[in-house]
Order: structure tokens, then sequence, then C-alpha cells
């Protein structure tokens, strides 16, 4: 009978594997591929990402056997093969530590002239394997209803843009250009110009495009990438962005991914999917903050109208239909307005504590 794996040889191996998770998303044209699974995972570690779609890439929403059990009323169905990720489990130590004066910044000393110490509890971060399973393995209740997806010619697409608006950093304009231009970031101006007349899908992926130029690349002081590294990055977050939404886009900009690998060490292709990582989900949170908002004003204004019509509202009191700004008037006058307190996200993401097994 073979000997258990240690801790530590479980580790190396999945180290190894993310290794090989990393040259493969770059050079087995599944660069796409991979960007869909971190689109559901953005809050994920980049090792985790990897460690996801290199054993499931069709996951969605992925929790420990437990919690499946205990906090989403679903049990893992039998002959389900688990999803190996990295937890961290960091323990506490007590150590002996020089007391420092806070004043002199200085050791104090005793009466004998020996430095005084106390005992002082640390916390070293360590990590384990754990094992968990996609919503696919498990059956039971279904989970609470998740936001509206956005899909086809992009669903609410007044609300959802101005939500992009809010969301960016620069102003943006939409306005006539040339055909062969989708939209471009004028540093010097800083301001985001998008071609009008476009699809709704292409004018929300080059927002998100132009959007990320604005967000990344956004300073001549920064150390310079060059033009196809930009390009990569904006288009990439732009990808994952959208399809978190449901919106599908061209994924044929990539087909030279392989080129962007050159001379690259394993460590800077993951920063590299890191950064896209996380940018890519500090825009999905500003996004849902902001359409979370503006939606409640699009039912509020619809509820009022209804109440009007069932002769529950006195009309007097309120500007007639015809009369009243339509929500998007509202929404572009709000538009430059000192930006609402934070509200709590939508519930389109299952908890972070998810992640680990109960």
């Amino acid at each position: 009978m073979p000997d258990k794996q240690t801790n530590k040889e479980r580790l190396k191996e999945i180290t190894e594997r993310i290794e090989q998770g990393v040259k493969e998303v770059f050079t087995s044209g599944k660069y796409a591929d991979y960007l869909r699974t971190m689109s559901r995972f953005t809050r994920y570690s980049v090792n985790n990402r990897l460690l996801i779609y290199s054993q499931y890439p069709q996951a969605s929403h992925v929790a420990g056997y437990q919690a499946w059990q205990t906090k989403f009323e679903r049990h893992v169905v039998k002959g389900a093969k688990g999803i190996t990720i990295i937890a961290p489990t960091p323990f506490k130590k007590k150590i002996e530590e020089e007391k420092i004066d806070p004043d002199t910044k200085l050791p104090i000393l005793d009466e004998n002239g020996d430095v005084i110490t106390e005992e002082k509890e640390i916390r070293i971060p360590m990590f384990r394997p754990v094992t968990v399973f996609d919503i696919s393995q498990t059956d039971g209740k279904p989970l609470p209803v998740l936001a509206e997806t956005l899909v086809g010619n992009v669903q609410n697409y007044d609300i959802f843009m101005e939500a992009v608006k809010r969301s960016s950093p620069v102003p943006i304009v939409i306005e006539p250009m040339q055909e062969n231009m989708d939209g471009y970031f004028n540093l010097s101006e800083q301001n985001i110009h998008l071609r009008e007349g476009m699809s709704e899908v292409q004018t929300v992926c080059a927002a998100i495009h132009e959007f990320t130029h604005a967000k990344l690349h956004n300073s001549d002081a920064e150390e310079q990438k060059s033009h196809k590294v930009e390009e990569i990055e904006a288009e990439s977050v732009a990808f994952a962005v959208c399809a978190y939404y449901g919106i599908e886009t061209d994924a044929n900009s990539f087909g030279y991914i392989a080129n962007f690998t050159q001379g690259k060490s394993i460590d800077d292709l993951k920063n590299s999917l890191d950064l896209i990582g996380r940018t890519a989900d500090e825009i999905i949170t500003d996004i849902d903050r902001h359409f979370s908002e503006l939606m409640k004003v699009r039912e509020t204004e619809h509820d009022n109208h209804a109440d009007i019509l069932a002769g529950k509202q006195d009309a007097v009191v309120f500007c007639t239909h015809e009369s009243k700004p339509s929500v998007l008037e509202q929404l572009k006058s709000r538009h430059n307005a000192p930006k609402p307190p934070a509200i709590p996200k939508r519930q389109r993401r299952m908890n972070d504590d998810a992640l680990y097994p109960g």
C-alpha cells in the first residue's frame, strides 16, 4: 500500500500543476476559455483560478463538501471528483519580544539595565490543499435567484451604460467617428471617446476596453509597456467583464497571445493574469453597485406612474407621464452629482466563505 502523501508533497504537486496551467493557458489556444472561467471567480487568487480552470473549466460556483450541506442545503452527488485548491490556514505562535518605549522607540530596561521582554502572539501564514465541488456536482435546494444576466442585445442597456459611465475613472463621450475605430482613451484630455452607431454589445465592450486603459495605462510616469501588452490587458479585462455579464464577445483578438509570452517567466505570466483578474473584479464591483442603484431609480419611477394610473396617488402632485423626464434623462442629469453612498452588492456571487470547506 503506497504511503499517504504529506501536506508538503501535495502542495509541491499543486505548485507544479499551477505552473503547467500557466503554460497551457498561453500556448494551447485556450486563453479565452480561461478568461471565461476567471470571470466567474474574479475574487479568488490567481493560483486558485488556474487550479479550477485546469481541473473543471466549466465550474461556476464552488464550495466544500460540508459547506454545500450546511450553508446551501445541497449535497455532493456520489462519485463526483473534487477540485483541489489552496486554502489559507495560518496558525498562531507566541514569541518573546523586546518591549519598546512608544515615545523613544528604544527598548525599555528594568532596574538592572536588562531589556524587558513581553509575550506576543503572531500569525504565521500557511496554506493547505482542500477539496471543493462545483454546483453542477451537487443536488438539493436551489440557490437564491441570481441577478439578471445581460444577454443578447444587452437588457437594460441604457441603465447598464450609465453604470459603466459612473464607474469609469474618466468621462465617456459617444460621438461620430471613423467606422474603422470603435473608440479610444485620450490621455492628455482624460476622457474616453466611443463611436456613435455601434451595436449595444460592441459599445459595451469598447467602453470596458477603453475603461481598462484609463485605469491601468493612465500615466506617462508609470513603467512603459508595449502597445501590444496594453492592448492584451485591456482586451482581456473587457472579455472577462463582458463574460461575467453574459455578453458574448469575439475571442479572435487573442490569436496573437502566444507572442505575448516570449521572454517572460512563469512568475511574469502569473502576475499578468493576476493583474487582469484584479482589474476585472474592481470594474465588476463598481458596475454592480451603480447598476443596482440606478435600477432602484427606474423601479421607483415605474411604481409611482403605476400608482397614478391606478388612482392611488394624486396626479396633481406629480408631473404627468408625458412631461416627466425619462429615467435616462434623470440619470444623465445626475451623472456629475456627488456619487451616492455604497449600497449592498447584488447577490450575483456566493459568499466568499463558500470557497472553503465547512
